[in-house]
């Protein structure tokens, strides 16, 4: 019995668990918007490399 209240106790793993299903939320929150806005990730890497060399 000990060893069950020990298992059904032990929330070791909860935390890890929860902060992947939070990065994958805001990862598809993150594609939603890009989509919905019209932007692709393509544009938006050319439009900074020109940013950055002076174009």
């Amino acid at each position: 019995m000990r060893a069950l209240r020990w298992i059904s106790n032990d929330e070791s793993g909860a935390t890890a668990i929860e902060y992947g299903l939070i990065a994958a939320l805001i990862s598809l929150a993150c594609i939603i918007a890009f989509q919905s806005l019209g932007l692709s990730l393509v544009d938006i890497f050319t439009t900074a490399t020109n940013a950055m060399r002076g174009a």
